[in-house]
C-alpha cells in the first residue's frame, strides 16, 4: 500500500514558476514508476509527465516539454515536477499516480495509486 500527497500547488502569474512535490509513504517507493496528471475544470485528466523507478527515463507530454521537469528522490520518497514559463491553460489540479514495478504510461487506469491533487491557478 502505497499513500501519496501532493503539495507546491498556488496562485502565479504566467510565466512564473512552481514546484510540486509527492510525498509517498512506505518503504518500497523506489519500486513505482511515478507520473503526474492533471485535470482542468470540465475536462478530462491528461497525462503531464512520467518518471522511472530509478530516474533514469522520463516522458513527457508534448504541451508541456521543454518547460517542465519531473525528477525523484528515491531516499525521500518524493517525486517532484518542476514547472517554468506556465501559461494560463496549465491552470488545473494536479495528480500524481504510482505504478508498482512498471514504465509509466499515459493511461491512468494503469496505475495503482493516487494522491488528492493539489491546485495549480495561472493567472494571465
Amino acid at each position: 500500500q502505497v499513500q501519496l500527497v501532493e503539495s507546491g500547488g498556488g496562485l502565479v502569474q504566467a510565466g512564473g514558476s512552481l514546484r510540486l512535490a509527492c510525498a509517498a509513504s512506505g518503504r518500497t517507493f523506489s519500486s513505482y514508476g511515478m507520473g503526474w496528471f492533471r485535470q482542468a475544470l470540465g475536462k478530462e485528466r491528461d497525462f503531464v509527465a512520467g518518471i522511472t523507478w530509478s530516474g533514469t527515463m522520463t516522458y513527457y507530454a508534448d504541451s508541456v516539454k521543454g518547460r517542465f521537469t519531473i525528477s525523484r528522490d528515491n531516499a525521500k520518497n518524493t517525486v517532484y515536477l518542476q514547472m517554468n514559463s506556465l501559461k494560463p491553460e496549465d491552470t488545473a489540479l494536479y495528480y500524481c499516480a504510482a505504478r508498482f514495478l512498471g514504465i509509466p504510461t499515459t493511461q491512468e487506469k494503469s496505475y495503482d495509486y493516487w494522491g488528492q491533487g493539489t491546485q495549480v491557478t495561472v493567472s494571465s
